[in-house]
């Protein structure tokens, strides 16, 4: 056995499992450094079987595999983890922000299944902008820390899961 076939993983294909886990991995490097649940493993994890499951069904031949009842089937998945890190403490919900992150890499592990490793790239940089950048702007803005935004120092440090 020589080194191309120990790793060759044919049907899928090595540049998109790497795009899987640099985008899982740059989401949940931001996540993991603010401490919140959904970092660097789970991320990449969450991105990489995603694009497994979708890329698997475009190799099965049948009059009935739709790729797209298994983009639905995996957002449902999705929604079960998401609601998972999500919970309530004194009336206020924890962990939105991780669900929606786990949302988001479920859709780029979609993107690249369908071979748009370029613009998963991008997106998954938009997204820790997005992440990074409001949270600047909650600290810089004392407008946006109103309400549900409010962050009640002993509260959030122990408990904060978003």
């Amino acid at each position: 056995m020589d080194m191309t076939q120990i790793f060759d993983i044919t049907p899928y294909d090595w540049p998109s499992i790497l795009t899987a886990i640099f985008c899982g991995g740059i989401i949940g490097f931001e996540r993991q450094l603010r401490g919140k649940p959904v970092g660097i493993r789970t991320s990449a994890l969450i991105t990489i079987g995603t694009y497994l499951f979708l890329a698997s069904t475009f190799w099965l031949t049948s009059d009935h595999i739709d790729p797209s009842r298994v983009i639905g089937q995996v957002i449902t998945g999705i929604g079960f983890l998401g609601a998972g890190v999500m919970m309530n403490k004194d009336g206020a919900v924890a962990g939105v922000t991780s669900a929606a992150a786990i949302w988001i890499l479920a859709a780029i592990g979609v993107i690249i299944a369908i071979g748009h490793l370029h613009a998963a790239i991008k997106l998954s940089l938009l997204v820790v902008a997005i992440l990074y950048g409001v949270d600047l702007l909650e600290k810089n803005i004392k407008a946006l820390g109103r309400g549900v935004h409010a962050k009640i120092k002993s509260y959030s440090r122990s408990t904060s899961r978003d």
